[in-house]
């Protein structure tokens, strides 16, 4: 089993992200399981530089580290075979 100790996203230069928001300011659907991507994001400790959506040009800021931090507090961690599949 995997221990993490949650950190805030790295910040650069070229990366933008959105700092914790309220909640109600985060769609409810992308907080109620664990997707890969939040996987990826919660295995990395939210760091940007690691991140495929960071290194993409998407027209939205990412908001992972708040999802992260929701489904952490609503449901708790990944489960450990999700884990598993991702780092193998």
């Amino acid at each position: 089993m995997i221990n993490k100790t949650y950190a805030k996203p790295q910040k650069s230069a070229k990366i933008s992200y959105i700092p914790s928001r309220d909640v109600n300011e985060i769609s409810n659907s992308i907080t109620k399981n664990w997707t890969d991507q939040a996987i990826r994001c919660y295995l990395s400790n939210s760091n940007c530089l690691d991140c495929s959506v960071a290194k993409s040009s998407y027209s939205f800021v990412c908001q992972m580290s708040s999802v992260i931090k929701i489904l952490l507090d609503q449901i708790g961690p990944p489960e450990q075979n999700k884990i598993d599949k991702m780092v193998s």
